[in-house]
């Protein structure tokens, strides 16, 4: 064979290679809407930046007739690229080859590109659609999971690891993703499951649909799995193009700060009204970060997940920034469970990956009742406490209206080693909201008081009193717990002034192996 025949043969494979399962498994894919492997990356990476490897790796496995039916780059498409010219690692999974079923060098090359990411520093996104572990190689699929598990355990903090399931994704394969900092889920193609319907079917006799049981929107309303729903797989991958704007590319390395015409003085005359005077009436605390953010634009994470918290990516003046905030438009904004673990794991991502975290606080307490404490309501709202407590980024809080009780001290407060912490005029910084108080501070007279009137007179003075001393932020101020009271059109201004203080901050943790944060 001279020099040009193994040139020959070297595109020949290529080509092959490409093909995947072949031309009939590939209309197959499109028929269910879903892109193949390659395509995916083509459309997630920028123009011709893709760098593949293991283009010719085969399985190994003889059992079952397999030794028969052997294709290049078996089932797992790897390599890196470029996202708005920055380095990414990324793996696609190709359900046209063995239904993208797990092998020992399937995980083999996805170890291999995970290994490289951590050499260099670059963030991994891994494309799921698989039916899973190879059946025909037993233990040795199994240990490939394990393989993966363990990488994605190490690199945890170190480099972003995102995970877009675009299929199946079943019994262990569903771990990898679990272990990753972000999930992202279609509406129509794509579920999650540790057990199938089937299983559940025979072992609890519950009869379940594979949406039900574990399609994205179940994922991403009902359990929290999911952080993003999308509604198509184009979508989701511009977004992951976008979600990658706001992060570093690994923990040594601080998030890109780019540049805003968006004028840092720029004032709306609306937040000094956003605030209703009644102070039990809703309002939207999106609107309030729309109006303070850079032209606009937040990226929110978990948006059908306990809605009752806000999270997700915004920049001020160009920084990227973190932002965790009380829905009052939802459950009052009251802390629950979900919403704990939600704000809690978000605001560990942040700390990890050098994003300095902006809190907004309305917050009328924990949610109260039997199913919350057998649910455990005292550890997982000690996660959140942890959480904050335990970051070192930059952390700039604002009050807007309600801080109570032990949600106050939950939310970013002074003592938990908030840099920065500012209230609006209408903030009210105590145990507990009015009545209850007067209930507690004046029970025994009110006993004694039978006329109806004259109880609710009693009451209602009562209150004012309360209220005057602590319905706003004053006391917190004069003791230094607040550092500033601001006007609300100025709250723009003061955070991104806060930023620019706050850009050499050093602070370190006391030296130890890990937390043990209660899970």
């Amino acid at each position: 064979m001279n020099n040009q025949d193994k040139i020959k043969k070297l595109i020949d494979l290529r080509t092959e290679a490409k093909l995947g399962g072949g031309l009939k498994r590939i209309e197959a894919q499109h028929r269910k809407g879903k892109f193949t492997a390659r395509e995916r990356i083509e459309m997630l990476l920028d123009e011709g930046s893709f760098e593949e490897f293991d283009m010719f790796v085969k399985h190994r496995c003889t059992n079952f007739g397999l030794d028969k039916s052997k294709y290049l780059g078996d089932g797992v498409v790897t390599g890196h690229g470029t996202i708005d010219g920055r380095i990414v690692y990324v793996f696609s999974q190709d359900f046209t080859i063995f239904g993208g079923s797990l092998s020992e060098t399937f995980a083999m090359k996805i170890c291999k590109i995970m290994d490289m990411a951590m050499k260099v520093g670059a963030p991994v996104i891994g494309i799921n659609d698989s039916g899973g572990a190879r059946i025909q190689e037993g233990v040795t699929s199994l240990a490939g999971y394990a393989e993966i598990f363990e990488r994605n355990i190490l690199a945890s903090g170190v480099i972003p690891q995102i995970s877009a399931i675009f299929g199946p994704c079943a019994g262990g394969a569903v771990y990898s993703p679990a272990l990753t900092d972000f999930i992202m889920m279609t509406e129509q193609n794509s579920y999650m499951f540790v057990t199938g319907p089937k299983v559940v079917k025979t072992v609890t006799g519950e009869d379940i649909t594979t949406e039900d049981l574990g399609g994205g929107k179940i994922h991403a309303s009902k359990s929290g799995v999911a952080h993003f729903l999308v509604e198509n797989e184009k979508e989701g991958l511009m977004l992951l193009r976008k979600l990658l704007t706001y992060l570093p590319q690994n923990n040594l390395e601080d998030p890109i700060v780019t540049e805003c015409s968006d004028p840092i003085e720029r004032k709306e005359e609306s937040l000094n009204e956003i605030i209703p005077e009644n102070p039990n009436q809703p309002y939207d605390i999106i609107d309030v970060i729309h109006l303070v953010v850079d032209y606009g634009e937040f990226l929110e994470i978990h948006r059908n997940y306990a809605k009752n918290i806000v999270v997700g990516f915004a920049k001020f003046d160009g920084q990227p920034v973190g932002i965790i905030a009380n829905q009052p438009n939802y459950l009052a904004g009251v802390l629950d469970i979900e919403a704990s673990r939600k704000a809690a794991r978000f605001v560990r991502f942040c700390d990890s990956f050098n994003i300095p975290i902006i809190t907004l606080v309305d917050v009328p307490g924990f949610l109260p009742g039997s199913k919350q404490e057998y649910g455990g309501i005292i550890t997982h709202g000690a996660k959140l406490m942890f959480a904050y407590g335990e970051a070192t980024v930059p952390k700039i809080t604002v009050t807007l209206r309600k801080s109570y009780g032990g949600a106050h001290d939950v939310m970013s407060c002074k003592q938990l080693r908030g840099d920065l912490n500012y209230a609006w005029p209408t903030a009210e910084i105590a145990v507990m909201g009015a009545a209850g108080a007067v209930e507690v501070l004046q029970g025994k007279k009110l006993k004694k008081i039978d006329n109806p009137d004259e109880r609710a007179k009693f009451i209602a003075e009562h209150e004012e009193d309360y209220k005057e001393k602590f319905a706003n932020p004053y006391q917190a101020a004069s003791l230094g717990y607040i550092d500033d009271v601001i006007e609300p059109i100025n709250t723009r201004f003061r955070i991104i002034r806060g930023l620019q203080s706050l850009a050499t901050k050093k602070l370190v943790n006391p030296p130890k192996k890990h937390s043990n944060i209660p899970l």
